[in-house]
């Protein structure tokens, strides 16, 4: 498999990488594991200090990791730069709050003296996307690291540069070798890796086939995972919502990322009373939307990540168009240009039985479906495999509380965008996924949660 970095912008190769051999990812899996027995006894101050430095890097040279993120993957530059912003925003939230999430619980019980104390488990693999391809990998590293386990990360092929300079900052803040390490394989390596009896867990974010897989392999094992898989959001507005903002707002949520984020919103469940006006202005402002050079300040979407994505996504399309599917705007590849572009596109009218109905579609494409009542609108979100996240509409209390009980996601976010937040647990259900990471319950997913009776 060809680990490179190729510009979606235009397709050059800009640069290319040796594979590690078996040889070498077995020395670097040693590596992890003796820097462990010697890290997990690193005081919390001193990680701190450590996390602590690695923001003030990412905060310092923000502009330079944003524009190789841009290189790599795509995303608008003001966008790539933001989630170098993030991903500093993490390793301060756990330098500042891992004492208090791991200090020991006390428990009152029959015993002199009993209480939780959480340890790390050692070795822990993280194979990651490259939709977000320094956040998703901080907001992993941060609270591991502060946990006291050490680190491999195996990131996605078509963003290798992001990987090395992710093992660098992490390096110059002063972690010791060995605490994290970026290995540069192909993903037919994941399973001897994990196979390995010296890494204790994994975690992943990605496709569902890609989760799927390292379960089976860990669960064969017996090792714990974490897994945050795809999503087909729901973005449902009912005829209270304060439109305006709803509408914007759904061309935010949608266009994050030039589409390619799970929490994407995806599925636009719009109450017939108010449907063609949310079609009317949402067209309006999808066509004017800036596609182009995601260097460019004015860019808000830019290529596609690879040629397989984009070659994916208008497949998709079609078939949803032979299957009865409208199409409002866009509806095809942008051909006057190289590179990995796709216009913005709008589907509605889908028949029961499209792929749209249940397909996560990865880039700037919105499914539209009109519903005739609240009651609708809960069991369309709901008919979904997936269940990650949703955004509901509403300025009716009954409705709102409705909607926070019923809707089956990991996340509910009422009258905004969802998000992830370094304070608040992020993950799915069903099949995005399971365990949680961020917040509290994200550095307490890689520990070994104690039970201690003393009598």
């Amino acid at each position: 498999m060809a680990i490179a970095t190729v510009n979606p912008t235009t397709g050059e190769v800009v640069k290319t990488f040796e594979a590690l051999s078996t040889v070498e990812i077995q020395q670097k899996i040693e590596a992890a594991h003796s820097r462990f027995l010697q890290y997990r006894s690193v005081p919390l101050e001193q990680r701190a200090r450590w996390l602590s430095e690695a923001a003030n890097i990412l905060e310092r040279e923000r502009d330079r990791f944003g524009e190789l993120i841009t290189l790599e993957m795509g995303k608008p530059l003001k966008a790539a730069i933001a989630e170098v912003e993030k991903s500093a925003s993490v390793c301060r939230f756990y330098a500042e709050q891992a004492a208090e999430f791991l200090a020991d619980v006390p428990i009152q019980t029959q015993a002199a003296s009993s209480f939780v104390r959480y340890q790390p488990l050692g070795v822990i693999l993280a194979v990651m996307p490259w939709n977000f391809p320094f956040w998703q990998v901080f907001r992993f590293a941060a609270p591991a690291l502060m946990a006291g386990n050490v680190g491999l990360l195996k990131h996605a092929s078509n963003v290798p540069q992001c990987a090395v300079a992710i093992e660098e900052v992490f390096v110059r803040a002063g972690f010791p070798a060995g605490a994290f390490q970026t290995l540069l394989v192909g993903a037919d390596k994941v399973a001897m890796i994990v196979e390995d009896d010296r890494v204790k867990a994994a975690t992943l974010t990605g496709s569902e086939p890609a989760g799927a897989s390292l379960a089976a392999i860990a669960g064969k094992h017996i090792k714990k995972v974490v897994l945050e898989l795809g999503g087909s959001d729901p973005f449902i507005v009912m005829p209270s919502a304060d439109l305006d903002q709803a509408v914007k707002t759904a061309v935010a949520a949608r266009m994050l990322n030039s589409g390619q984020s799970c929490i994407a919103a995806k599925r636009f469940i719009v109450a017939d009373a108010i449907a063609d006006q949310f079609l009317d202005r949402l067209v309006e402002q999808y066509k004017a939307l800036k596609v182009g050079d995601p260097l460019l300040p004015e860019t808000e979407i830019g290529p596609l990540a690879t040629p397989g994505i984009l070659q994916d996504l208008d497949q998709q399309v079609q078939t949803s168009i032979q299957q009865g599917a409208k199409v409002l705007i866009g509806g095809e590849p942008l051909r006057d240009r190289p590179g990995n572009f796709y216009t913005p596109t709008i589907l509605t009218d889908i028949p029961k039985g499209c792929i749209a109905e249940y397909d996560e579609f990865f880039g700037p494409v919105a499914l539209v479906f009109r519903v005739p009542d609240l009651d609708s609108a809960i069991a369309r979100a709901n008919d979904s495999p997936f269940g990650l996240g949703a955004s509901a509409w509403t300025q009716d209390e009954t409705e709102r509380e409705r909607l926070i009980e019923e809707i089956e996601s990991g996340s509910v976010f009422i009258n905004a965008m969802v998000k992830s937040d370094v304070k608040l647990p992020f993950g799915g259900i069903k099949r995005s996924g399971f365990g949680r990471e961020l917040g509290r319950e994200g550095i307490h997913e890689f520990v070994n949660i104690k039970t201690i009776w003393v009598q």
